[in-house]
């Protein structure tokens, strides 16, 4: 007995919602998410930036610790930003997002940049360039509102390093001059 057009259709509906059932849209892998979240903080349900910027403390006392110089800071810097560049673009193509706020590793960049100013850990210097840094990742100066525009990972990323920039400064010349 042939099969109608229309019951050709159905069966051909049916499969392709089977196909997808099966396939199960996943999001980002573990390892990318652990980097891109900054060991999940970035998943906090209330202010994941905030959360981020937070857990980055214990990698700059870790840094104070080891003795990392400003130019092997530099380097790591370096290597975040691009790492952080390439996997952000991906996962936003790839899931079509733009700057989710779970992805919170340009606040860890950007606090790295802002302490690389001072590289003190003392409690008044720390306090001063976590709320600094905050202060210019919220408000944006130009050129961190183009770049937070931009739809794509470079974006991304780069308008916490101009924030952290920003608030770097800000915060040599408060330590420096209070």
């Amino acid at each position: 007995m042939p099969i109608s057009c229309d019951a050709f259709k159905v069966i051909k509906r049916q499969t392709s919602v089977n196909n997808m059932k099966e396939q199960k849209i996943q999001g980002p892998s573990f390892l990318t998410t652990l980097f891109l979240s900054w060991f999940f903080t970035g998943k906090s349900p209330k202010a994941p930036g905030t959360a981020g910027s937070l857990a980055t403390l214990p990698l700059i006392y870790l840094l104070h610790y080891l003795n990392v110089n400003i130019y092997t800071l530099i380097i790591l810097i370096i290597i975040l930003y691009t790492a952080a560049v390439f996997i952000t673009q991906n996962v936003q193509k790839k899931f079509h997002l733009h700057d989710p706020q779970w992805i919170v590793i340009d606040e860890v960049i950007g606090m790295l940049i802002t302490w690389s100013f001072v590289l003190s850990i003392d409690l008044p210097t720390l306090t001063t360039v976590f709320i600094t840094f905050r202060f210019f990742d919220i408000i944006k100066i130009w050129p961190a509102s183009y770049f937070d525009r931009l739809d794509h990972g470079i974006g991304t990323i780069t308008d916490d390093v101009i924030s952290g920039i920003y608030a770097g400064i800000f915060t040599f010349f408060i330590q420096k001059f209070l």
